[in-house]
Parts: structure tokens; sequence; C-alpha cells
């Protein structure tokens, strides 16, 4: 049976793209993340495929691809979310100090445990193990606290964006000391961050100015292809191309801070305004597209009994306890007793396996098992599918017991001046 033909990969993508969309539905009834079901969806294809063909497809080139389109789009998307706002600066510090702390407190806590369970881990590749499975997942939570008051729900987007953004950077300088020809060292690597920075400030002026003048209506891929492009000449140029991902939509997202002075005369606030607002939703639109086939190819492609080998469960559920662990120790001090069911909303998912697959190869460790990644993975998604619903049950027992309480009439009754006139007599 031919499966890769023209016609069968449009039904294939078609189908897989408008189960996705029901699987969102679902998600947003259930609280269960979408991102399971897909997973789930590529765990059966793969046992589909087994038994129409006998031919082994290497879906890893497209993985990778869709992996380094997904990294662009979700790092675009997060910062595209982040309001600099004096308002928002309390929440956005507590939020930045959770992600940061948190990001290295798990990733210390997993290379101990990943070097007392491995071996032949040593510390370089056990730090490069442990920072994909450090860093929270943005792209599950962000849709999945839309049910929570504005507090918490700014709190979880600004955390999980933070997260992966610091994540992503941590990841890259660790490969970079890997790399003499990247720079070495914390100098080599603050210069580096530094020389991004000026000169991502610099095109993303540049590209707002040039494309708010532009009067094609057809202009938004046209830009994420100019920014696809940057970050491809970034990473040749040895740059942190997520920067310049990252500072462009911080900049679009926050013109007035940005253009202010003699540059807003340069600005046209609605046009550009436009541009940012386009660019939002086709950005949300690509990202849940690459999202859903970098998922359901994962799916295809992990090894499903690995996950009931011994060793992966206990290696997988000292991970996850320190997470909690360390996650409860933090909240305590920057959020206070109200933790419910903020405690329980740190998942992995899309960064974790792409930064896995990033991993570069003198680093990689044979007795490692992927199966500690998927098991990370659905562990701490499952648990917190269990605490939005217990959170969700908890909050309409609260409304149903105000509802039933009575509220009586009082008839008003006008003050006397009794005393006030015995005093006058």
């Amino acid at each position: 049976m031919e499966i890769i033909s023209s016609y069968n990969l449009i039904i294939e993508a078609s189908v897989i793209l408008i189960l996705s969309f029901l699987f969102n539905g679902i998600s947003k009834r259930t609280n269960i993340p979408s991102v399971l079901m897909l997973i789930g969806l590529g765990i059966g294809l793969q046992y589909l495929l087994r038994s129409v063909t006998s031919d082994e497809i290497d879906f890893f080139p497209i993985l990778e691809v869709l992996g380094i389109v997904g990294l662009i789009m979700i790092v675009l998307e997060a910062a595209l979310e982040l309001e600099l706002k004096k308002e928002k600066l309390i929440p956005i510090f507590k939020s930045f100090s959770v992600a940061l702390i948190g990001l290295l407190a798990s990733a210390w806590a997993a290379v101990w445990i990943l070097q007392s369970f491995i071996p032949d881990m040593s510390t370089e590749s056990a730090w490069l193990y442990a920072t994909p499975l450090s860093i929270l997942s943005s792209a599950i939570i962000i849709p999945s606290v839309e049910g929570l008051n504005k507090a918490k729900r700014e709190f979880h987007i600004y955390e999980g964006t933070f997260s992966d953004i610091l994540g992503i950077m941590m990841f890259y300088f660790l490969t970079g000391r890997l790399d003499p020809s990247e720079g070495s060292g914390l100098f080599g690597f603050g210069g580096n961050v530094v020389l991004t920075v000026v000169l991502s400030l610099i095109a993303s002026y540049a590209i707002i100015l040039v494309f708010q003048n532009i009067k094609t209506q057809v202009k938004q891929f046209l830009l994420i292809a100019l920014l696809l492009l940057l970050y491809a000449l970034g990473k040749k140029m040895h740059l942190s191309s997520l920067l310049i991902i990252l500072i462009f939509g911080l900049v679009i997202a926050n013109m007035k801070i940005f253009f202010q002075g003699k540059l807003s005369r340069l600005l046209n606030y609605d046009k550009a305004h436009q541009i940012y607002h386009e660019l939002h939703t086709i950005t949300a639109e690509s990202a849940f597209v690459v999202r859903t086939f970098f998922f359901v190819i994962f799916g295809i492609t992990i090894v499903v009994s690995s996950l009931f080998d011994w060793q992966v469960a206990l290696i997988s559920s000292l991970l996850i306890l320190s997470i909690y662990l360390i996650r409860l120790i933090l909240l305590m001090i920057f959020v206070g007793k109200d933790m419910l069911p903020q405690l329980f909303i740190a998942p992995r998912g899309l960064i974790t396996v792409l930064l896995f697959y990033a991993i570069p190869v003198e680093a990689q460790i044979e007795s490692f098992e992927p199966g500690i990644l998927l098991f990370v993975i659905i562990g701490t998604s499952l648990i917190m599918t269990f605490a939005m619903i217990y959170d969700k049950k908890r909050s309409q027992q609260a409304i149903q017991k105000a509802q039933s309480r009575k509220v009586d009439n009082v008839r008003w009754k006008a003050p006397t001046v009794i005393e006030a006139e015995s005093k006058t007599k």
C-alpha cells in the first residue's frame, strides 16, 4: 500500500489537522492537554503504519525542520503576549524569578539524578539532558489556564514564556561551550548576547518602519520569511538567534514604549498596530499547525516499550518529584499560601522535545532512554490535568454555595432624632 503519495499526504495531513482542532475543543471541556491526545494519535499511527507496510520511514529530518520553525513560532508567540507596563512590573518580577530559579534548581536536581542512575553520563552531557527536562511548556500552559482568574492566568503566561526563553538561552549557552567557534565562557556568551540585542533592535525598528509603508495586503508571510531568514543568518554568524525573534516580538508588542521622542514621528501607529494584530493571528495559527504535526510525528517515532522499563519509571518519577518540591518552595516564597492550582501547573512539552533532539552528537549518551522524556511529559501533563479539574470543581462548588444562600430584604427605617430633641429641651 502506497502511503507517501500526493493525494494520500493531503488526506492524512487534513485529517490530522481536523482531529487536532477537535482535540482542542475536548481539551477546553475536560482540561486534558491536547498534546497528550496528539502524542496518542501518533502512537496509534505508528502501529497502523507497521500493520500496512514493512518499509521504515525516516521522520527525523521532518521533525528537525518542524522543530526549528516551531521554536521560532513559539518564542514569537510568547513575545507578542508580553506587555511591558508599570503596573505589571511586580507580577513580571515574581514570574521571572520563579521561572529562572525554578529552571536552574530543577536542572541541578536533574543533573544529580541522571548522573546517579546513568553511569556513563558526564557532567556536560547531564546538563544538556537536564535543561530540556527543566523547561515549562508555554505551548501547553497558555491555552490551559484560560479558566483561571486574571492574576493567576497572567502569572502562568509570564512564567511559561520566561521559562521557554531562559531555558532555550541556557541550552544554547551550554552547547556553545562544546563549540569553540561560538565563544566559550560567560564573557564570550555575554558579548554575543549584547551584539545580538543591538543588531536585533536595529533590525526590529527597520522592519516595522518599512512594513508599515507596504500597501499590499499580502505581507504577513513575507514578514515571517524575513524573521526566519534573520534567524538562520544569525545561526550562521554564531549569534543568539532566538533573541532576534524575542526582541522583535517585544518591540512590535510594545511600540509606544520603544518609539518615543523623535522616533514616534516616524511611526504610523494605526498601520503598525494592524501589522501586530495580523502577525499575532498568523503566528498563533502557524504555531498550532507546527505543534500538531510535531507531536504526532514525535508519537510515531517514540519507542513505547521504554515506558515499561523500571529504570525509566524510577528516574522519571524522581525527576517529577524534584520538579514539584522545588516549585512548592518557590511558590511559598514568591506567591504565598494561595498556590492552587499553580503548584501543579508545570508541564513539559514541545520545547523539551525540540531541545532533546538538538543535543549535539558529541554530547549524546546511548544509555539514556528517550522514554524518560515521554514519561515526564505525560506525568506532568496528567498532574496538571487533575489539578485543573479539581480547581474547576472547587470553584463551581463555591459558586453554588454562594448562590444557595438567600439574601433577606431588610426594611429601611429612618434614624430617630429623639435624643437630639431631648438635649435641646
